[in-house]
């Protein structure tokens, strides 16, 4: 889970799945959204999934490369489509004008309880997503 940021007060939570962000063109369409939602000054904290096949991709390559990938290196490849799916819609937003990071579900306080390849979140700690909230 990776999340994107931008300013103001309690934010509103916005999620987009993997379909809503499956090529380029979706993106720009939701950053196209988040832009007017900001302009109209509602406060977001966005979560995207991996881009439309990219976790089934993942998971074939690892399935390349090895008979039974550790739960642990999978979840960490997985992540990386969450990643690269923060990173182009942040890219988007501040080609719009809008403020915004991407953070890892990790770096924006959420916490699971370890078990990978099954995890389960703990609870959330959001200090970061507050202060980043503040300043974007």
């Amino acid at each position: 889970m990776a999340t994107a940021v931008t300013a103001l007060a309690a934010p509103v939570v916005a999620k987009y799945g993997g379909s809503s962000l499956a090529t380029p063109a979706h993106i720009l369409g939701i950053a196209d959204h988040i832009a007017a939602q900001r302009a109209d000054g509602t406060s977001l904290v966005v979560v995207v999934s991996a881009m439309g096949d990219t976790t089934d991709d993942l998971i074939s390559l690892a399935a390349s490369v090895s008979k039974r990938p550790d739960a642990r290196e999978l979840d960490l490849l997985l992540a990386t489509g969450e990643l690269v799916s923060a990173a182009l819609l942040v890219m988007a937003l501040h080609d719009r004008g809008v403020d915004a990071i991407s953070l890892s579900g990790p770096q924006a306080g959420i916490l699971t309880d370890g078990s990978h390849g099954r995890a389960r979140i703990t609870g959330v700690e959001p200090t970061r997503v507050r202060q980043v909230n503040r300043k974007v």
